[in-house]
């Protein structure tokens, strides 16, 4: 069966949730949150639930917990849900953990000490130095201190030693550790009660997560999405699947999203999404944007800006002006929309602005 990339897109924004109203959904039934909403920038993770429905002011202090999970960034979860994706997120086999602690690998290997292995031996003495809320920095200094020679580092830029950084970020969960949301430099605290599930939910489950939030699919992106190694994803390839061609590929769906899938496109949806929603996280960027200069413009080295969803597709960018208390919004269509469609823009900037609880004073669109 063939899909057109209309109907992926408008899967991905229907799967995603991004068709709903404000304060139609809750952190319950929000999918997003099975798989983690990155919190990078101040348009983060409760700018991602806020854009699917989520009325963010009046989210429970406690319901969330921010964690470092996948590709090492924060991630905002469930904090009932703790347990299993603590599971979920952890490297499936010690290849796969060699792959996702990059070269901190290369001394543990000569060492003969395994890749779990490290990151366990890391995360049991982060679970000795953090019995209260800690900074990062803090934590670093003293980890370094007890930590033998294969986990440690000499960093040019800091000018001292210090454990290798994505081990540190990877076992951080697995000492029961998350972030305290909002604070820079990042504070570390216990988890109240942690534990890790023994099971993994399939709703939970990063191979099938990614297969709902952004299929059809190849084992070669979710591994990309994951920095896992592709023969270990394929070998865990879901066997509830059916194959479609995209652009005159072969993915893979999940079967019970078929019918889903072939759906159509999404209409009626303007939203502003932050520099790391999971929308444009999707490893099939050509997909999402053939032009080469336009992904370049979404996807830069540094420095990446808001991207603009009009009916399921992605029409330009957008980025925040702030001067004292000015707040603009700067947004660069890549070629003229209907009045409708610019009006709805504008008023997406007014929701960031609200979100922000600062008067949005000039929304400044060039096409």
């Amino acid at each position: 069966m063939e899909v057109t990339r209309e109907q992926v897109l408008g899967f991905r924004v229907r799967a995603q949730q991004l068709d709903r109203a404000v304060g139609t959904g809750a952190v319950e039934d929000t999918a997003l949150l099975d798989y983690g909403a990155q919190d990078t920038g101040p348009d983060g993770a409760l700018w991602a639930l806020h854009t699917r429905g989520v009325d963010t002011a009046r989210i429970a202090e406690d319901a969330l917990s921010m964690l470092w999970t996948l590709r090492g960034g924060p991630h905002l979860y469930r904090r009932a849900d703790l347990a299993q994706v603590a599971a979920a997120v952890a490297p499936f086999d010690d290849e796969d953990a060699g792959k996702r602690i990059y070269d901190a690998a290369k001394p543990l290997r000569q060492a003969g000490i395994g890749n779990l292995e490290g990151l366990d031996q890391v995360a049991a003495q982060l679970r000795k130095i953090v019995s209260k809320p800690t900074v990062k920095g803090d934590v670093s200094g003293r980890l370094a201190a007890v930590l033998d020679a294969p986990h440690l580092r000499f960093c040019k830029p800091c000018g001292v030693t210090h454990a290798w950084e994505m081990p540190f970020r990877l076992a951080a969960v697995r000492a029961g550790l998350e972030l305290q949301p909002g604070t820079s430099p990042p504070v570390l605290q216990p988890i109240p009660g942690f534990r890790v599930s023994s099971t993994v939910a399939p709703r939970f489950d990063v191979i099938r997560a990614y297969l709902r939030l952004l299929g059809p699919a190849v084992p070669k992106q979710v591994a990309a999405f994951l920095d896992a190694p592709v023969k270990t994803v394929a070998a865990r390839w879901p066997s509830d699947v059916t194959e479609v061609v995209v652009a005159g590929q072969k993915r893979s769906i999940l079967t019970a999203d078929l019918d889903a899938l072939t759906a159509g496109p999404a209409t009626d949806v303007t939203r502003l999404l932050g520099p790391y929603d999971l929308f444009v996280q999707a490893k099939d960027r050509e997909l999402l944007v053939a032009d080469p200069a336009r992904a370049k413009a979404i996807w830069p080295v540094l420095g990446r800006p808001g991207v603009v969803l009009v009916d399921g597709d992605l029409l330009g960018t957008w980025r925040p002006r702030k001067q004292g208390k000015k707040f603009q919004v700067a947004v660069d269509l890549w070629a003229p929309v209907p009045p409708d469609q610019r009006k709805a823009v504008e008023e997406q900037a007014e929701r960031l602005a609200s979100f922000r609880g600062v008067p949005l004073t000039g929304v400044m669109i060039t096409d």
